[in-house]
């Protein structure tokens, strides 16, 4: 019987009858919850008594146990397993399909944070779905099918080179701390007793990149930045989201890893703001801390046990031992060889229980109101409908010179582009499967039924467009392995193939010994030039008709030349693909471009249309967590230059050569420097890594069906050459708090269909005493002949020693019919009047505070306007210190 045809009253009965069940399957009938304390049974007491009472009838091997993220059942106690790990950056990740909303930078562009808060209530409905959906064989939760979420990342975006900037909330630390603490008590809930799910704060702290040094980088902060930028928004999801977890990360700071720094997790996180949750290491983070390729801040795998212990982790993710083992001897070696005490291994394992006590899962479900979800609340059409919300408040219009929206559907639009018709392109990284996905292409032909909609892929991200070879073309083919890297001696093996594709494994990760060669006839469907690759990591050839097309048998991971031949429809060649193993996972797909997917057959098609639509920017298979790139500005996971990849930007400028109108749509995670684009484009639209819906959202935004009001939360730079380097992690040049010179597009940016005009300013007092509050408002009209919404962004800048040029301290996304005015009102701390000294102390200084509240920040370019807004002015007397 499906979920959704229980009646609403029967549904307590089933799921505390599969209660029962679950906790007989995992060999926990009455006898032998019988042996676990009373006092671990007792609702009626605090979770920490409980939790207290529960572990101290643990032996010691049994406690080590449950520091693993997938903690084993104790029968004996009635304790089944449960498994730590899921992933909700911006919905249910990894358990197949659910509502996929933007991604996390997406949803910072929507600058609306009771839009997020409901988006993560909707994602932990999803994750309590998911949770009572598919239970592992033992009871216990199944990997990415818990209720303890990792998320979200609140890492500042400091730079736009590191690939994992995607997941975060952009690179000021006032918009990161308010979105951040919408997500994370929207992922909590409300119940007083229970949590909805556990929510994480990470990676904690000074993390972001570059990936490919994250294990071993030891990062220096000044106190200023600790201060300034690294840490508030932790400091603000654990004392006002009251956060349950946080995420250690994989760097040192000043010397100490992450996970085993005393300073960030028992003097900062514990003592100076009073967290009372479990700690978790980032995953393999605790073998970071002995290996010596890595930290080698100790020297035995016990040792890192210990001294992460000790320092206040909790909870070890994944590889913790030598040889990338999850055996808990270190944790039980530690203790009996006096490393680590009982006490110190209790409080740690306690911490655990509280959280799953708080999640309700040793509680009967009728007491818990989140047990009433249902697997039928998975991926409802409310659900993506919220999503498709979400994914028009995130479009950012970044220029527009009178080409949107479009005054009438056009009769013939080409689509070019990689990202058009791309499903990573909406997913991003961390993702769900969503069950409807809309592309951008898609969405175009349902909001455009009338027109003729042609298209042509034209370009790759980095190079001609590939798709692997398809089986139809390929005959008789035979491969054969080699042991060894170069093909040497007899083949060990021969056998049938249907393609050219293999993929070596985690169980043999670590040989990188074999090498194979594939045999057979190609007979392709199209005449023209064929441009060959080789997907994946690993040395190899591609030679047709005796010919070396592609040689790329020993070549640098930043680079995957294609190589050209003609060939001809019908007319069979013989093909030869030779590969080696040299990376960890040495997978490895032939792949090719096809003439009619190319630029030339793009360009003909835009010269037949009304309107061209070049869809492309960025994927998660570029920029993203620590991953093998082979492609020109990229490595590592990272970006070595902001530019649009070459072949896209070339591909952009033959189009504009047709005469025709041509929008640009950015789908990326990070900013990008379309200096060109912006110079000679009339519309270029920012739509992240959009979603499932996100498709639905372009057309619409294109269509004029609504006004965009997008903001931008990073700042677009014309060039990295314009930035420090990579890996300071000084935040002197960065960001718009720091950046003195002229960016191409400022943080805050953001272009609207209507027009928006702001009143005088009204300040509560002229002048405020060190310490007090102060609160401004403003009356906001839009002047405009359409509906819109505007994000009001009030900045505050002082004249002080320490003080950044100007920062964030408050923000409203108010929505205004044509006409309509409303009047805004702030409420400015004094954290928001302070700055941060070079010792790292936080102050408030007399002297004048000046405002800006406007729809961005008050500064102009060539070429884009200063945004609508006014300023004020007041002043502080005396002076005042402020707790960190």
């Amino acid at each position: 019987m499906k979920a959704s045809a229980i009646h609403p009253s029967s549904r307590a009965l089933v799921i505390a009858a599969g209660w029962a069940l679950t906790l007989a399957a995992a060999g926990m009938a009455s006898s032998a919850r019988a042996q676990a304390p009373t006092a671990f049974l007792d609702p009626s007491l605090t979770p920490r008594a409980r939790a207290a009472a529960l572990v101290s009838a643990m032996t010691l091997e049994e406690k080590a146990g449950q520091l693993k993220h997938a903690a084993p059942a104790i029968p004996r106690l009635g304790v089944p397993a449960y498994n730590w790990w899921s992933e909700g950056l911006h919905g249910v990740a990894r358990a197949g399909e659910a509502t996929v909303f933007p991604q996390a930078i997406g949803m910072a562009a929507t600058w609306d944070a009771p839009m997020i808060h409901g988006i993560a209530d909707t994602i932990a409905t999803e994750f309590r779905a998911k949770y009572v959906e598919k239970r592992a064989p033992d009871g216990g939760s199944a990997q990415y099918r818990g209720l303890t979420v990792w998320s979200p990342n609140i890492n500042i975006f400091r730079d736009p080179r590191w690939g994992r900037g995607q997941e975060t909330w952009g690179e000021d630390p006032h918009l990161t701390a308010e979105m951040g603490v919408a997500f994370a008590t929207g992922l909590q809930g409300d119940d007083p007793t229970y949590y909805k799910t556990v929510a994480t704060a990470k990676h904690f702290a000074v993390h972001s990149g570059p990936e490919a040094d994250r294990h071993r980088d030891d990062i220096h902060p000044s106190a200023h930045d600790l201060e300034d930028t690294y840490l508030p928004a932790f400091k603000a999801l654990v004392t006002r989201a009251k956060v349950e977890s946080v995420m250690c990360a994989y760097n040192a700071v000043d010397g100490a890893p992450a996970c085993a720094n005393r300073p960030l997790l028992v003097d900062r996180l514990r003592r100076d703001w009073g967290f009372s949750g479990h700690v978790v290491s980032d995953c393999a983070a605790i073998a970071d801390v002995f290996q010596p390729t890595s930290h080698g801040y100790v020297k035995t795998a016990e040792e890192a046990a210990a001294v992460s212990i000790k320092a206040g982790t909790d909870l070890f993710c994944a590889e913790f031992g030598p040889n990338k083992s999850s055996d808990i001897a270190p944790i039980v070696d530690a203790v009996r060889h006096g490393l680590l005490s009982q006490g110190e291994l209790d409080q740690a394992v306690e911490r655990l229980f509280v959280a799953r006590l708080r999640l309700g899962l040793f509680d009967p479900p009728a007491k818990v109101p989140y047990f009433k979800i249902t697997a039928a609340d998975n991926d409802t059409p409310a659900h993506r409908a919220l999503s498709l919300e979400a994914a028009k408040a995130s479009m950012v219009l970044l220029k527009n010179d009178g080409l949107l929206p479009l005054k009438a559907a056009p009769a013939r639009i080409a689509v070019i582009g990689p990202n058009a018709d791309s499903l990573d392109a909406l997913v991003g990284n961390y993702n769900g499967t969503p069950s409807k996905p809309v592309t951008v292409l898609a969405g175009l032909r349902e909001r455009f039924p009338d027109a003729r909609i042609d298209f042509v892929e034209g370009t790759g991200w980095t190079a001609a467009p590939r798709e692997d070879v398809p089986d139809a073309v390929l005959k008789d083919l035979k491969v054969e392995t080699f042991q060894g890297l170069d093909l040497a001696g007899p083949a060990s093996a021969a056998e049938a193939a249907a393609n050219a594709s293999f993929s070596w494994g985690r169980p043999q990760r670590q040989a990188r010994t074999t090498s194979m060669r594939w045999t057979g006839v190609l007979t392709p469907t199209e005449t023209g030039v064929h441009r060959f690759t080789v997907s994946g990591e690993g040395g190899y050839r591609v030679i047709v008709d005796g010919r070396t097309v592609v040689d790329a048998w020993t070549r640098a991971r930043d680079s995957a030349p294609d190589g050209e031949v003609a060939l001809t429809a019908g007319k069979a060649s013989a093909i030869v693909v030779e590969a080696n193993q040299l990376g960890e996972r040495g997978e490895l797909r032939l792949q090719w471009s096809r003439p009619s997917r190319g630029a030339d057959a793009a360009v003909a098609a835009a010269k037949d249309a009304d309107l061209v639509v070049f869809v492309g920017g960025l994927t998660a298979k570029l920029e993203g967590e620590e991953m093998s790139v082979r492609a020109p500005g990229f490595v590592g996971g990272d970006r070595t230059s902001l530019d649009l990849p070459a072949p896209q930007e070339g591909l952009l400028e033959r189009l504009r050569t047709t005469g025709k109108p041509v929008v640009l749509v950015l789908m990326n995670g990070s900013a990008m420097s379309v200096n060109w684009a912006d110079a000679h484009l009339p519309a270029i639209v920012e739509a992240w890594y959009p979603g499932g819906e996100g498709g639905r959202a372009v057309a619409g935004l294109l269509a004029g069906d609504f006004s965009p009001a997008g903001r931008l939360p990073v700042t677009f730079y014309r060039s990295a050459d314009q930035l420090p380097a990579f890996k300071d992690y000084g935040m002197a040049g960065r960001t718009y708090r720091y950046f003195a010179g002229e960016a191409l597009y400022p943080f805050g940016h953001g272009l609207s269909y209507t027009r928006f005009a702001y009143g005088k300013p009204v300040l509560a007092r002229a002048a405020v005493k060190a310490g007090d509050s102060q609160s401004v408002s403003v009356a906001v009209t839009n002047s405009g002949a359409r509906d819109g919404d505007e994000v009001v962004q009030l900045y505050v800048s002082r004249d002080v020693t320490g003080a950044p040029v100007r920062s964030l301290h408050g923000f409203q996304r108010v929505r205004l019919k044509a006409g309509e005015t409303r009047r805004v009102s702030f409420q400015l701390d004094g954290a928001a009047m302070s700055v941060v000294a070079a010792d790292g102390s936080r102050s408030i200084a007399s002297g004048p505070v000046s405002l800006w509240i406007g729809g961005g920040q008050p500064v102009a370019r060539p070429g884009l306007d200063k945004p609508a807004g006014v300023e004020a002015r007041f002043t502080v007397s005396g002076s005042k210190g402020l707790a960190n």
